[in-house]
């Protein structure tokens, strides 16, 4: 099965051309509470997208489905409303999937799932390293509708000097197959294009196959939006793009992979650029 593609914009001419290209999910991400303080100095998205990007997201697409990255959990304060005040809005506004980032314990997820209500899809993003360790007590709950496994805060978390990195020290690993055994569909991560990438992208798709993933995020290098001023150039990179990924798929489908020779090659070719960073 294909892996569901997510990517994140609140611009309605590219979740336009991004739905056309074949991208599963559009992402609006209204994450900010204490995001700048733990990624600061990292070369990381801060989107600050709003309530009013999701309902815009919501009327520019027809197929793909609207998925909205909410707050950590949180009560009201004089500067932001409370977590049910919020995850309220984004249902109203039209989000097909909602997504918990920076939990650290089943009792967030518990509340985020109340206060979801089963409006519509839970998603949990695992991306701190007490939510690691809390992962059964987490996966006990019901309620729990797909899990996406964060590398970049996880890693940041862990004392990770390479987000990929947790792809060979078993941490992805023992959470794929934890939430396998659950039977809740999971993704990880993000990809580049076809043949880019400090770690190739091919590699890590491999990798999500092997491990059973059924989604990934396009991430900024895919296509950053921001410096490509063209919407038809941005669509060319799409339409290119997309249909890369989907035939590397389908070549995956049409052979036995050599999934072990695989990771042993993602696994030198990590630690190579772990060295060079020392």
């Amino acid at each position: 099965m294909a892996l569901k593609l997510m990517y994140i914009t609140k611009r309605p001419e590219i979740a336009r051309i991004a739905e056309r290209a074949g991208v599963d999910r559009i992402f609006v991400d209204m994450e900010y509470i204490g995001k700048a303080d733990r990624q600061g100095g990292m070369d990381t998205v801060q989107s600050g997208h709003t309530l009013e990007d999701v309902a815009n997201i919501k009327s520019a697409v027809k197929k793909a489905e609207l998925l909205v990255r909410c707050n950590p959990i949180h009560n009201e304060t004089s500067e932001y409303c409370s977590s049910e005040e919020e995850i309220d809005g984004i249902i109203q506004n039209g989000a097909d999937v909602i997504m918990l980032p920076y939990f650290k314990t089943a009792e967030e997820v518990e509340k985020f799932v109340e206060c979801v209500g089963g409006r519509a899809k839970t998603m949990l993003l695992f991306e701190t390293p007490d939510a690691v360790k809390n992962v059964d007590e987490i996966l006990k709950i019901s309620g729990i509708d797909e899990v996406h496994i964060g590398l970049n805060d996880l890693s940041l978390g862990m004392g990770k000097k390479f987000m990929f990195e947790l792809l060979i020290d078993g941490t992805v690993e023992n959470l794929c197959c934890k939430v396998k055994e659950k039977g809740i569909p999971f993704g990880f991560g993000g990809v580049a294009a076809i043949g880019t990438g400090t770690l190739p992208a091919e590699k890590i798709i491999t990798e999500h196959y092997r491990q059973g993933s059924s989604g990934v995020i396009l991430s900024r290098s895919f296509c950053d939006c921001e410096k490509v001023e063209s919407l038809d150039r941005i669509e060319e990179i799409f339409e290119k793009g997309i249909k890369e990924i989907r035939a590397f798929e389908n070549s995956l489908l049409k052979k036995d992979i050599d999934f072990e020779g695989n990771f042993s090659e993602t696994k030198k070719i990590i630690e190579g650029i772990i060295s060079g960073m020392n």
